[in-house]
């Protein structure tokens, strides 16, 4: 978007003259050639671990080529990260590869999307064999695809959490929900938290509370409450102050009736925000005495990421009454889902309801041979271990470097917030895309989030391992060295 191109611009202007006399050496600063000067450092630069793949030979067209295409026919809401954009054109597991061969270490999934790994063989397979036979019908027909991988995502959810119905993506699943969830209360009222993205579309722009991201467009009967942030927060980890905000809102804001309340367990797009301890159980509580139902957000830290728990709602202890789910569902296929109880769920029969994509048979095979996938290579204890260590190695970073405010997450989605100073906790814009360049100089693409884009998001594809996170924490240290 031209926002979020400004900002970068503006982040880079800022880091240029910020860092005075260092701006004439910028360019030396992104050169991987080293100067003799630096010689003896440089004889630590990090270095990718090995990796057992060789990228086929590249003749298509080159990334000048690419950008200029892209910015004359497609969409100028459109941005991309880097000063330099990268043409990335072949992937394997945690691997990505540009037009020149060169693989970066892929921190960021695909925007937390590549749950499994670029091109996993079992899923390619899966995806093949069934695009053979049948790509799309709708479920008008009988298929057995849509029925297979409703019953096995079904068998994953807990209570009475039994009822799928399969979109394209975390919009829509939202947008379903939200729905589902006013027909069956009655009522119109939805609450979402403060720093929650919840989609794009103009529905879920209205539970979405960023204002990088939101159009000047109505919202509709939606409230934003105090978001539970313990680095942040004005209320620090104290789920019970932030419960409380809650219930004054529905108190002072609403009839007193609401629809529903959504949120993510650990907000993605706002900065790997882990929600208070606590938090969900007292709220879910609230908002049901107050009509509503309870929607846990899992575009994002579902399917085992989280490392302690399959659902990132378990971390919470509680059940909710509605879960949407896009992204790791499918590895990069098109899919989303919507899972809630069987009484909810019947609420959609008052009217036609019918999505022409969702659960056609391709993603669905794909989609089923991804919940193999996590089962059989024990993706969830691995990201577990991996990510207690990524965890362990960043917190041991930040005592040495004053620039780490936090280092936070469970797992495999981790957020690191870069800050000038640590008391006040002042967002380290220019620093960050600074950084932001040199990790991708380095051979490691991480994302952005946060409302100042001053936190790093570490949510790489699950066969991410240990190697990987020591690279990733050792080629940080030696940038944050080097500025």
């Amino acid at each position: 978007m031209a926002l979020q191109r400004q900002i970068l611009k503006k982040s880079l202007g800022e880091a240029k003259a910020k860092l005075g006399n260092y701006q004439n050496t910028l360019p030396l600063f992104f050169s991987t050639a080293p100067s003799s000067s630096s010689a003896d450092a440089d004889d630590r630069l990090p270095q990718l671990p090995p990796f057992d793949h060789a990228p086929r030979p590249y003749n298509g067209p080159r990334a000048d080529e690419v950008f200029q295409k892209r910015k004359k026919f497609l969409g100028p809401s459109l941005f991309h990260y880097y000063q330099k954009p990268l043409n990335i054109v072949e992937g394997k597991m945690q691997y990505l590869f540009d037009e020149n061969g060169r693989r970066y270490l892929d921190a960021f999934a695909g925007i937390v999307t590549v749950s499994c790994g670029h091109c996993h063989p079992e899923i390619l397979n899966a995806i093949t064999e069934q695009s053979k036979l049948l790509q799309h019908a709708t479920t008008i027909y009988l298929h057995h695809a849509i029925a297979d991988f409703a019953e096995a995502l079904a068998s994953k959810m807990p209570g009475n959490l039994k009822v799928v119905y399969f979109v394209n993506s975390g919009s829509e699943a939202n947008e379903l929900a939200m729905m589902m969830a006013r027909l069956y209360t009655g009522n119109l009222g939805m609450i979402s938290l403060r720093n929650a993205y919840h989609g794009g579309s103009s529905g879920t722009l209205g539970l979405t509370a960023l204002n990088t991201w939101k159009y000047p467009i109505p919202q509709g009967e939606i409230h934003h409450v105090v978001n539970p942030d313990p680095y942040r927060g004005v209320f620090g980890s104290d789920a019970n102050r932030y419960a409380k905000d809650l219930q004054d809102h529905i108190d002072f804001g609403t009839s007193g009736k609401v629809a529903g309340f959504i949120a993510e367990t650990i907000q993605g797009a706002g900065g790997a925000v882990e929600l208070a301890p606590g938090y969900l159980k007292l709220v879910y509580d609230i908002v049901r005495k107050a009509g509503g139902l309870c929607i846990a957000d899992e575009v994002q830290t579902g399917f085992g990421r989280t490392g302690s728990n399959y659902w990132g709602f378990e971390t919470q202890g509680v059940i909710p009454d509605i879960v949407t789910m896009a992204k790791g569902i499918g590895n990069g296929l098109p899919l989303g889902a919507v899972v809630t109880t069987p009484e909810i769920a019947s609420v959609l029969t008052q009217k036609i309801q019918f999505n022409t994509f969702g659960g056609n048979p391709v993603c669905s095979a794909g989609g089923l041979a991804v919940l193999r996938v996590i089962d059989q290579e024990k993706r969830q204890a691995h990201c577990a271990d991996v990510g207690s260590h990524l965890l362990k190695r960043l917190r041991a970073l930040q005592q040495t470097h004053e620039i780490i405010g936090d280092v936070r997450g469970r797992g495999l989605m981790v957020g690191i917030e870069l800050v000038t100073d640590r008391n006040e906790k002042t967002p380290a814009k220019a620093e960050t895309a600074v950084l932001f360049e040199k990790l991708r100089e380095l051979g490691i693409l991480v994302g952005k989030g946060g409302l100042h884009g001053n936190v790093f998001r570490i949510k790489p594809p699950m066969c991410f391992n240990r190697d990987d996170a020591d690279f990733l924490v050792d080629a940080l240290d030696y940038a944050i060295t080097k500025l």
